[in-house]
């Protein structure tokens, strides 16, 4: 069984980062990554999403996002292509197509990593970083357990080909479920459901886009997670395009359907409606079924922790979460502040621990 001073789980933006800031700080950290490239669940979002951040504001640590205007708004292929080539300029044993089938205590008091297969990896200590888009959230709605029509979620969804002609109901109030309505309301029918209205903010202010006043303001990294008990819904990032789309009616905003029976929803008004497909565009949780044996999360699944390390496991650290010490925490500009305070933590630890006495 090979022994290594850090395994990090995951190779997109958090995990990239927290290698990162490893090797910066003298540890030599294995990264694993379930997919077959260094990318996260980038490469697997919709085939049009672009980031609400420009590419000034969109960088990990050490390299810039480059690639032409730093104002643009870089597509979801550009992001893709940014982080495996940061993950080959990287100093760290990068390994893809390596799905971790578990974690577990050892008698060190660090950890022994199973994957898939059966091989196994001694770690002094463990960084969390996977992400939460393998774990999508599907919350339970009246009557979508008995519906008959299509029904995905948004990490299901490419494009809007396949809704041409059909009625189609996106549930979200977010900038995901906004930007899908308005592109299948280009083909299709389509109503944006949700129980709270939607929140539209400028994307510029004052001729500079609205990411310069969070950072420039200290927003953006105020170590506000710890006095956050769930994430705050996101408001949507608008030009105008948005607000304008849905003021038009393409797509409406409805408040969310009562009821479901057969392939017809029952709207708040009583109106009943046959509606071919649902989109659930509801987020996601922390996907950590590697961790399941030991005991670090809450009743929801949401892993507890102190500045990223784990209350129940001081060499298990999380970097990627949402709201993990800030706004921006599992964002591409934010997620390095993480990575770097739990490296330099973990550097300090098992320093400590190797010094003579």
């Amino acid at each position: 069984m090979k022994h290594v001073d850090v395994v990090v789980v995951g190779a997109g933006q958090a995990g990239l980062a927290t290698a990162c800031a490893l090797v910066r700080h003298g540890l030599k950290p294995v990264v694993l990554e379930a997919s077959d490239q260094s990318a996260g669940s980038w490469p697997r979002y919709y085939d049009s999403l672009t980031l609400f951040s420009p590419a000034r504001f969109s960088s990990l640590p050490g390299m810039p996002f480059g690639g032409g205007d730093p104002d643009r708004y870089p597509h979801r292929d550009e992001v893709v292509a940014y982080l495996t080539t940061y993950a080959a300029r990287l100093d760290a044993d990068i390994r893809t197509g390596r799905r971790v089938a578990g974690v577990h205590v050892n008698r060190e008091g660090g950890f022994v990593v199973t994957l898939e297969g059966g091989a196994r990896i001694s770690a002094r200590a463990v960084v969390s970083a996977s992400g939460s888009f393998g774990s999508p959230y599907r919350p339970t709605l009246p009557g979508l357990d008995r519906y008959e029509g299509a029904v995905l979620h948004a990490s299901e969804y490419r494009g809007p080909e396949a809704f041409a002609g059909r009625r189609v109901i996106v549930v979200g109030a977010g900038n995901t479920a906004v930007q899908m309505a308005v592109e299948l309301a280009s083909v299709a029918r389509v109503t944006l459901a949700s129980r709270t209205p939607v929140k539209f903010v400028p994307q510029r202010i004052l001729g500079r886009d609205m990411h310069f006043w969070l950072v420039r303001s200290g927003v953006d990294a105020a170590p506000i997670g710890c006095f956050l008990r769930t994430p705050p819904t996101q408001p949507v990032f608008d030009t105008g395009r948005y607000r304008a789309a849905v003021d038009a009616g393409i797509p409406d905003r409805r408040p969310l359907f009562t009821s479901i029976a057969g392939k017809r929803v029952v709207w708040s008004d009583g109106v009943k409606e046959e509606v071919g497909a649902i989109v659930l565009a509801t987020g996601y949780r922390p996907d950590l079924p590697y961790l399941a044996g030991l005991g670090i999360a809450d009743g929801c699944g949401r892993p507890l922790h102190r500045d990223g390390f784990s209350v129940a496991h001081e060499r298990l650290a999380f970097v990627g979460l949402e709201c993990q010490r800030s706004l921006s925490s599992n964002s591409l500009r934010g997620v390095g502040r993480d990575a770097d305070r739990v490296a330099r933590r973990l550097a300090s630890g098992l320093r400590s621990e190797d010094a003579p006495g």
